[in-house]
């Protein structure tokens, strides 16, 4: 009876056992979270040409006057916290974590100046 509830215990806890060897989530690139929770809104070219940038005020990120007046927190900012003035975009902080919002503020950067 013993050996039974062994065998059993061993048979339950293995896959427990081994999840705790799964690998960690792999890091999301830049380009893939700008996919994901940008597109809709900024366009591929970051310039917020979608319907739904438009019915949203959406920012357009391609702006040259307005890369050079806005600093890297502000955006940052403005991805974890999101802006409530001019639009309506979300926070992202439940969704992002700093590196990957960083890493975003980076890509922004380069939608400087993309054309049509």
């Amino acid at each position: 009876m013993r050996l039974y509830f062994l065998a059993l215990s061993i048979l339950v806890y293995l896959p427990v056992l081994a999840l705790g060897h799964v690998e960690p989530q792999k890091a999301r690139t830049a380009a893939q979270l700008y996919r994901r929770y940008c597109i809709s809104c900024h366009g591929n070219d970051g310039r917020a040409q979608t319907s739904k940038g438009k019915f949203s005020h959406a920012r357009n990120l391609a702006d040259p006057q307005w890369q050079a007046e806005i600093s890297d927190e502000r955006i940052f900012n403005s991805i974890m916290n999101g802006r409530n003035q001019r639009g309506n975009m979300p926070a992202f902080a439940n969704k992002l974590n700093e590196k990957e919002a960083e890493s975003l503020v980076i890509f922004v950067r380069g939608l400087k100046g993309q054309q049509q």
